[in-house]
């Protein structure tokens, strides 16, 4: 772990020259971060993490000679497994390759900013990826995934899924919240869920448009519950997890005969976050339903520590990642502060602790 007296070594592998020159312009701003060096494709940028050892990567996606995803299974193999982060234009093919390299080992993206707007998002980004790179590098944690050498990304039959009824009764909500390293962790933690599940799960993952979507694929595809992007309306079944779509916030509403409808807005972000896991949170402590269950789970920021309090102080039971396994402790250390926690637990404990909520 680097200590905040020491700079952080960062290494740019990106095909195109201006790109290159934005982010080490970008990062050179920053008194903590040095560029160590920069590579033009995944072949190159393997050679000089090997010869510079930096303390992060940014990664491209899109690049000749070796793409970023089998740069990715390389960088994995070294000792130490180096920090990555990827850099990806907002497009649902972005969104699929981001899913495919958070799976091999990614830990967070940055999205690119378009060329036509250049300068209306450069400063977003230069403020998001410096944020992400000091809070990745800064963490006290030392769990960062690792595949094997012989890792392939891995296909997958489609499972038969357990279909509810529309008048199935909804014993239980499960509110889930996650940020950076949260696509590796939510793999972890729903794919274990039972399809027979007495429960509806909402989660919010920080991401944009398009990202959220190929989360939901994916881990519709490799889940025994059913899991989709939400739609605006979407009424709540048991045996179905919904992820909020990139920048929307995602409420429940509460119907009659025990019935919860989403609704999603676009209204102002909240923290500079939409979703935001906070709203999502307060709208499932306002339904007042009886056997709700949140949990928050790796991320930079505080986002979620206000909602859980909500659902604790409405009764409900309340579940932590611990920061041995969290990429970021940012966001399960906030909401450990608040008291309002009433477990914490490992990342492979959390769907057991979730299942102990409802007596299965």
């Amino acid at each position: 772990m680097l200590t905040q007296k020491e700079k952080i070594r960062v290494l740019i592998v990106d095909d195109s020259a201006f790109m290159r020159v934005m982010i080490s312009d970008m990062l050179k701003s920053d008194a903590d971060i040095e560029v160590a060096g920069t590579a033009r494709n995944g072949k190159e940028g393997l050679e000089k993490a090997i010869l510079l050892k930096p303390d992060i990567i940014t990664l491209d996606i899109e690049m000749p000679v070796m793409n970023g995803l089998e740069a990715l299974v390389e960088l994995m193999k070294l000792k130490p497994v180096p920090k990555v982060i990827i850099l990806s234009s907002l497009s649902y093919e972005g969104g699929e390759a981001a899913i495919k390299a958070f799976e091999l080992g990614a830990l967070d993206y940055v999205v690119k900013p378009v060329r036509s707007l250049i300068t209306i998002d450069a400063e977003q980004m230069r403020e998001e990826l410096i944020n992400k790179i000091k809070s990745i590098c800064w963490s006290k944690t030392g769990y960062f995934p690792q595949i094997k050498p012989e890792y392939k990304l891995p296909s997958v039959d489609k499972k038969v899924k357990h279909k509810s009824r529309s008048d199935e009764y909804l014993k239980y909500i499960v509110a889930i919240g996650t940020s950076t390293g949260g696509p590796k962790a939510l793999q972890e933690v729903i794919t274990k869920l039972p399809q027979d599940i007495p429960a509806a799960v909402l989660i919010v993952q920080h991401m944009p448009p398009g990202f959220t979507k190929s989360l939901a694929n994916r881990l519709d595809s490799l889940s025994e519950i059913n899991v989709k992007e939400a739609e605006d309306g979407d009424v709540l079944k048991s045996g179905w997890a919904y992820i909020a779509p990139g920048n929307y916030h995602m409420l429940v509403k509460s119907l009659k005969d025990n019935k919860y409808k989403i609704l999603l807005n676009s209204e102002a972000p909240e923290n500079g976050l939409r979703p935001s896991v906070n709203v999502m949170m307060k709208s499932v402590a306002e339904t007042g339903h009886d056997n709700i269950i949140a949990v928050i789970m790796t991320g930079m920021g505080s986002d979620g520590s206000e909602g859980i309090l909500e659902i604790k102080n409405a009764g409900g039971k309340t579940i932590a990642q611990d920061e041995r396994t969290c990429v970021v402790y940012g966001m399960p250390k906030s909401a450990v502060n608040t008291g309002a926690i009433d477990t914490i637990a490992p990342l492979h404990g959390i769907t057991g602790e979730i299942l102990k909520c409802m007596g299965v």
